[in-house]
């Protein structure tokens, strides 16, 4: 099982859109998408689980794609240790 990042979503997006979306490349198990406290709406980003070759096609697939003209990000989820030790990081 695989989490993937899904960023750069428009403000409007669905957990059912996102579903749609990736189902098509494979069984969505699980979608988050992260809101704002204040306005409920989308803060574009979220996360989805799907198993391991149908995610990595899903990356492959939809990394780029344009959903009502946000050109999506879309990875497999990094574990925050990884992040920190990015480039320009403090934490190396």
């Amino acid at each position: 099982m695989l989490k993937i990042f899904a960023g750069n979503l428009p403000s409007d997006t669905t957990e059912k859109e996102l579903a749609e979306l990736f189902s098509a490349h494979g069984r969505v198990r699980s979608i988050k998408l992260m809101h704002d406290v204040f306005s409920g709406k989308c803060r574009g980003f979220g996360f989805v689980e799907m198993e391991g070759h149908e995610a990595r096609a899903a990356i492959a697939a939809l990394n780029g794609k344009d959903l009502r003209g946000n050109p999506l990000r879309i990875s497999q989820e990094r574990p925050l240790d990884a992040r920190r030790r990015g480039a320009g990081s403090r934490y190396h």
